[in-house]
């Protein structure tokens, strides 16, 4: 069957369950096809293409009958096209014969063969319009007491309609045609099944109430659908009652955290799994935790692997004594589901794209259906696990799909959203095949967080190409924020869009550190005993350092070239200073880095060849994870602190940098890349622009020779940003956000208090 709906007042309007059951009854039934027909442009339809609530018309009738498209490629349907287009004799010829009537006045939305006006009742009645229709082999449509459409000779809603079921082969018996105002009346006049859904203008009602095929519906939009395929017994004698679903059954978590890993670490013994506590070195897992330690009722949603003839346990405890109403529910996935939808991807598609190395993205149509099958079972899950208006928050790209499917299966829901990753302009997220349903899904969001205030505009930005958003409140970033100071900096960002069907809030809130975290590991004796090595092994050398994991993304070969560039530069610098150049390697799999490490492994070599010489090493290069406790202690010993990601979403490096100096009392110096999203947020530290081998030496030679007491005026500065916005601010101050009138700006509710100092820990120097 066909069912040919118009979209305003039908199709989008209705009681909620009954627009759930309809849409998801038209997704379960492939034999359903769906076409949109409406007055709007194809233009104007396409936000509705990216909203995933809603089922993806298979054609779609645009421009009151003038204009028909295929759904999935969105082409013209050949050869009904043709035979329209011909008959057009286009704007310019409309707009120069109606010159002569200038209080009429064209609307200004898109539109496509055919020319549309605000008319009045009494300019509608002047003769000499349709003597001008007639001259110009056109059709004059006047509707709702205000529009006037000069149209294609014989083109409607209803003559396309009819030839585009010809042209398909489907009998006029099964097609339904739904609409509610007069300009749908043409479809009511072509002998197929129609309704009028409940609510209908009563002219519809009047000129359709002899008609044998139409059906008069009590319930507004997709209820009085819903009653028409009842009323014709569609989908058997019972219609859609028979097919009717209701959303997931709640369960009676009321805060369900949806991450990628689960709140403790899995791994094999003897072929047996065995759990222990995370080794999280950022302390998102235990704070995100926190919140279950009052007896909250709540889940962790998290993937694992679903060994092949191995018994499953979807639900486990955490900790039953501090959490004791806290369940983990596992979602099953393959090896092979867990290696493209992460592995492969995650990293090969999305993450180059957030980062601005587009050109390295691949992009594959059937991974992207593996992510979305993996989605759906994470969205699937917390469905069943959220109770009744429960708030689920979600965590990073891994997940953008899941808004979507969960919307559709718990609208009762207040679903958050983080974005732990940078968040590129439009000109480079709009490069992802997939970026309307990817936005589509967003925004199906109540509240959407990132970590500042420019990746929030740039999200923004991408939303209004994809869909019509009206900007519901902005507010200033200063004094939280850096405004014109560095590259990421911003002036104003939204905080509320208006997507037509909901009000989405927006925030930036950069995540925090675990500070206590920090000091525990700078009491322990062995870090102790670390940093006294450290101090006589760098007696008279200033320690440069560096810390960060292969990516391309961390800028770690231009900064290697640009400490050559220093060395060549500043000969003072010759066995007075050391890089120190901490590195974590991408896993095995991972071959895209294939590449970099060996022209990072050239690099190496290439400067201790040149400059090294008996008793001094300017080069130390650590491929290789350290342990907490033991970067800890190089933080401590470091001059300068050299951070250099050409683009980042935040980068907890430098706060941890920050903190263990500022815990010691210390004055190390922080050169940070503008393009960090720290940048934006950490005032105190000297900013350089990695993509510029010259201001990245003379940042670092800056920050070497900086005086001692500025130096410790910076730290005390950049100690107090990181010191109160800790991670336990950050959790609370997002949750805050997501409850009805929540924080709005949380510069002004939380300014920074004065200067922190707190006793030192042991000494720097």
């Amino acid at each position: 069957m066909l069912l040919a709906t118009d979209l305003d007042g039908t199709f989008l309007a209705g009681d909620p369950e009954d627009r759930l059951s309809l849409y998801q009854t038209i997704a379960a039934h492939p034999e359903i096809k769906l076409a949109y027909v409406t007055g709007r442009s194809l233009e104007v339809v396409l936000p509705l293409l990216a909203d995933p609530t809603l089922p993806q018309p298979d054609y779609i009738i645009s421009d009151v009958g003038a204009s028909l498209y295929h759904g999935e490629t969105l082409q013209p349907i050949q050869p009904l096209q043709n035979h329209i287009d011909v008959l057009w004799p286009g704007d310019s010829v409309v707009a120069q014969a109606l010159a002569p009537f200038p209080d009429l006045e064209r609307q200004d939305v898109p539109q496509a063969r055919r020319c549309s006006y605000f008319c009045t009742p009494e300019r509608a009645a002047d003769p000499k319009l349709q003597e001008i229709a007639d001259e110009l082999g056109c059709d004059l449509l006047y509707s709702n007491g205000l529009y006037l459409d000069f149209l294609p000779k014989d083109v409607n809603k209803g003559s396309s309609l009819l030839k585009l079921a010809d042209h398909l082969g489907i009998p006029h018996g099964e097609v339904l045609v739904a609409g509610d105002t007069l300009n749908d009346l043409s479809m009511f006049n072509c002998g197929f099944k129609g309704v009028c859904v409940g609510e209908s203008e009563p002219g519809l009602l009047e000129a359709t109430q002899n008609n044998t095929f139409t059906y008069h519906a009590t319930r507004p939009g997709c209820g009085g659908i819903l009653q028409a395929f009842a009323h014709f017994g569609f989908l058997g004698e019972h219609g859609i009652a028979a097919e009717r679903r209701v959303a997931a059954q709640p369960g009676q978590a009321e805060l369900v955290i949806v991450y990628h890993r689960l709140p403790y670490e899995e791994h094999r013994v003897d072929g047996k799994i065995q759990r222990r506590r995370p080794k999280s070195p950022n302390g998102i897992i235990p704070t995100l935790l926190s919140f279950f330690g009052d007896g909250r009722k709540g889940s962790w949603v998290a993937w694992a692997v679903e060994e092949e003839g191995e018994a499953f346990e979807k639900h486990t405890t955490v900790d039953a004594e501090q959490y004791p109403k806290l369940t983990a529910a596992r979602v099953g996935l393959s090896q092979e589901q867990v290696d493209i939808f992460y592995k492969r991807f995650s990293k090969e598609a999305f993450w180059p794209t957030l980062h601005t190395f587009w050109e390295r993205a691949t992009f594959r149509e059937d991974d992207w259906q593996v992510y979305l099958d993996v989605n759906r079972a994470f969205a699937e899950r917390t469905a069943r696990e959220a109770a009744i208006g429960a708030t689920v928050w979600l965590h990073d790209y891994n997940l953008w799909m899941v808004p979507a499917y969960l919307r559709e299966l718990r609208p009762d829901l207040v679903i958050a959203f983080f974005h732990h990753t940078y968040f590129p302009s439009a000109d480079v997220f709009n490069v992802l095949p997939w970026r309307r349903q990817i936005v589509g899904s967003l925004l199906q969001c109540d509240f959407v967080g990132f970590h500042i205030p420019r990746q929030v505009e740039n999200f923004v930005d991408v939303a209004r190409g994809v869909t019509p958003l009206k900007t519901v409140s902005r507010q200033n970033c200063a004094p939280r924020f850096l405004t014109y100071g560095c590259a990421v900096g911003l002036e104003t960002m939204t905080t509320a869009v208006d997507t037509g069907t909901r009000t989405v809030k927006l925030g930036a809130h950069p995540v925090g550190l675990d500070v206590e975290r920090v000091r525990q590991n700078l009491e322990l004796e062995k870090v102790q005993e670390q940093m006294a090595r450290l101090r006589k092994e760098l007696a008279g050398i200033r320690l440069i350092l560096s810390v960060e994991r292969l990516d391309y993304t961390k800028g770690t070969l231009e900064k290697l070239q640009a400490y050559e560039r220093m060395l060549e530069e500043y000969p003072d610098l010759h066995n007075k200073v050391t890089l120190a150049c901490v590195c974590v390697p991408a896993a095995r799999e991972m071959t895209i880095y294939d590449e970099l490490q060996t022209q990072i492994e050239q690099t190496v070599g290439r400067i201790n060849g040149r400059f090294a010489n008996v008793g001094w090493t300017p080069l130390q290069f650590y491929f290789r994870a350290l342990p907490f406790e033991e970067v800890v202690a190089w933080y401590a010993m470091a001059d300068v602190m050299w951070i250099t990601p050409l683009r980042d979403g935040l980068n907890l490096v430098a706060k941890e940098f920050v903190a263990t100096q500022g815990l010691m009392q210390g004055s190390g110096v922080l050169v940070l890349s503008e393009f960090a999203g720290a940048a934006a947020e950490l005032k105190g530290a000297i900013l350089t622009n990695p993509h510029d081998a010259a201001d990245l030496a003379s940042s670092c030679y800056h920050g070497l020779n900086l005086p001692k007491a500025e130096a410790q005026a910076r730290l005390r500065e950049l100690f107090d940003v990181v010191s109160y916005y800790d991670i336990r601010h950050w959790s609370k101050e997002f949750l805050d956000a997501i409850e009805p009138g929540g924080i709005q700006d949380a510069s002004n509710v939380h300014p920074v208090p004065g200067s922190i100092v707190p006793p030192p820990v042991a000494s720097a120097s």
